[in-house]
């Protein structure tokens, strides 16, 4: 028998609550454990909604937020790549793409296709809301990382150029968040020695 519509609709969201477990490499403020996706998302949420009126151009706002709320979903099936994993970087879209096709096809056809078109939207950077999901996305586990002395780095032996490369785009959705994040979260780390400058 066809599902219907509410069925479909908690189909999703019981697996989504699998975002919940799934670990990324930045540590939670208070250096003692590291923090998923889930609550990477939400905080990158709030963050917009606060952080907004830096945007290089103006955005919808909520719009923005759902594209953070569901960026990630797709790491359910794909898993967390390391921003600095060069080897697992090498088939994260395939894995993401694979992921999104299934996560978001539990959905009813309609929304699914929305949520489907956000992700899509949010990958391509094409769109004033897109580069701003970009610049939260980079910025809050700068920020993270600043807040723990750079303990993340400093376990990866992470460089500055890899922070730099990383982060080429970031100005792109809010030129002011961007040199906040480098004066305050990045040099002060290169001073202290947490980001290798060589």
């Amino acid at each position: 028998m066809e599902k219907s519509r509410l069925e479909q609709q908690f189909d999703f969201f019981r697996e989504i609550d699998k975002e919940k477990f799934i670990g990324r490499q930045t540590y939670l403020t208070d250096a003692q454990r590291k923090e998923n996706d889930a609550e990477h998302a939400w905080h990158m949420a709030i963050m917009t909604i606060l952080l907004s009126e830096y945007a290089n151009e103006q955005i919808d706002v909520l719009k923005t937020v759902t594209m953070l709320l569901i960026h990630d979903l797709v790491e359910i099936d794909a898993g967390d790549t390391y921003a600095y994993d060069v080897e697992g970087n090498q088939t994260k879209r395939q894995r993401e793409v694979a992921a999104a096709d299934r996560i978001f096809g539990l959905l009813p056809e309609d929304q699914g296709e929305k949520m489907r078109a956000l992700w899509d939207e949010f990958e391509a950077w094409e769109t004033p809301e897109a580069r701003f999901a970009h610049t939260m996305d980079c910025i809050q586990p700068l920020m993270l990382n600043a807040a723990t002395d750079g303990k993340s780095w400093v376990e990866h032996g992470v460089h500055l150029s890899q922070v730099l490369g990383r982060n080429q785009n970031t100005a792109s959705g809010s030129k002011t968040l961007w040199e906040h994040a480098y004066n305050d979260f990045i040099a002060p780390n290169v001073e202290k020695g947490r980001l290798k400058n060589d």
